[in-house]
């Protein structure tokens, strides 16, 4: 008989154990195979391959559906619509091999099947550690190690057995962290630190379970001390992949280094000064204006009157007061208005900015209205004054007016030759 590594053998060899321990290690061998089912590819290999834990959490869910009576392989793929029956078929055989599906009754011609519980308990404890990330299943292993040394019916074997526990437990997480802040990259070690944050009260935990043990069985005191010293070396751990971590966010801005609740923290407590610098070195382009020309054209358009309505003439009582002929219309002119709304807006200078102008306007509709004001003196012939652009962009988001295009109002500055004209 084939005996389980679950716990060491004893010197003088298996031929030594008692039945009572072969039946135990024979159950712990059964029940350690039932719960691994769900993770083996095929026999002696791990599953590569997320989708098959799928497969078998359906098979396992299909079972506790049908009931006491159990499922054929044929009722089990047409109770799993979703995959394949190829699949299916070949899970189900693993399945049974590892003895997590089995036979109704233990006979030759048997065709239904019951599955254990325990693959299905263990599918759900691997998705609620992938959730959660093992943190709550920790604290939830210290509350029991707490009471199983504080019962009133705990021997010292016991102490010793949940200290010696709590001691590989710290020592495996100490080194990972270790290994990963030595040699591994910051993205490796922000993905596998899961335990990394938040932990303080687990090491407080181990602590209290520390205490119970060596007050109650003080001959446990190097067993109390190995634990100790695996917790001292957690914390450093802890402290040195923090470190790095926040070493490396802080140099590269990459904010997936952090987790959601330190960046919530800093921008909740930080001053403006610290919150402005997490841009310092970034260049963003310049706003898009507010509408293209290409749309403005569009509107244009669209608003023009398809046609003119056709009116009847006058009667002859009202001739004298009927509009004159389009031939007799005389434009207004406006050009001492225009003279004087550039002299306003040079204020006796030669010639002055037009971002300056806008910048001392305040608001948008003004700044529209000085600009219409300066366009119509450019384009007027019988005035000396015009508008000259360049290519640079002043922004400023203070003013009420973002972003402005340098630009000249003057006298005698140089304006675009009318159509026709040479």
């Amino acid at each position: 008989m084939t005996v389980s590594a679950a716990r060491p053998v004893p010197a003088t060899g298996p031929a030594d154990l008692t039945l009572d321990e072969v039946a135990t290690e024979a159950a712990v061998l059964r029940l350690y195979r039932q719960i691994f089912a769900v993770l083996a590819r095929e026999a002696g290999a791990m599953i590569m391959d997320a989708g098959l834990i799928d497969v078998d959490e359906a098979i396992l869910e299909a079972f506790a559906e049908a009931g006491s009576d159990g499922l054929t392989v044929a009722e089990a793929v047409a109770a799993c619509p979703r995959f394949d029956a190829a699949t299916i078929e070949r899970r189900f055989a693993l399945l049974r091999d590892y003895q997590a599906v089995a036979k109704v009754v233990d006979r030759k011609n048997e065709q239904h099947y019951r599955a254990a519980f325990a693959p299905y308990v263990m599918l759900l404890f691997l998705r609620r550690l992938t959730e959660r990330g093992g943190q709550s299943e920790l604290h939830q292993l210290l509350t029991l190690e707490q009471l199983n040394v504080t019962k009133p019916d705990a021997t010292q074997a016991d102490g010793r057995a949940s200290a010696t526990r709590m001691t590989k437990i710290f020592r495996l997480m100490a080194n990972e962290l270790a290994s990963l802040v030595q040699r591994g990259a910051a993205d490796a070690l922000r993905e596998h630190a899961q335990l990394l944050w938040g932990n303080r009260s687990l090491i407080t935990q181990a602590e209290e379970v520390h205490a119970a043990v060596l007050t109650a069985w003080p001959q446990l005191g190097q067993e109390c001390a190995m634990l100790r010293i695996a917790l001292a070396a957690y914390g450093d751990a802890i402290e040195s992949a923090a470190g790095r971590l926040l070493e490396q966010a802080g140099t590269t801005r990459a904010l997936g280094l952090l987790p959601a609740e330190t960046w919530v923290s800093f921008a909740r407590g930080a001053p403006v000064a610290d919150l402005a610098a997490v841009l310092d070195g970034f260049v963003f382009d310049a706003p898009a204006p507010w509408f293209s020309a290409q749309g403005l054209a569009e509107a244009v358009e669209s608003a023009r009157q398809a046609g003119g309505t056709r009116l009847r003439p006058p009667r002859a009582e009202y001739a004298e007061t009927a509009e004159p002929a389009p031939g007799d219309l005389v434009p207004a002119d406006d050009q001492a208005e225009l003279a004087a709304a550039a002299q306003r807006l040079l204020g006796g200078r030669e010639r002055v900015s037009v971002a300056d102008l806008l910048g001392e306007a305040g608001d948008w509709p003004t700044c529209r209205r000085l600009l219409a004001e300066m366009t119509a003196i450019h384009h007027h012939p019988a005035l000396d004054y015009g508008l000259t652009w360049a290519d640079g962009l002043r922004v400023d988001p203070g003013p009420g007016l973002a972003w402005t295009s340098e630009g000249w109002f003057g006298r005698g500055q140089a304006r675009p030759v009318p159509a026709g004209k040479n």
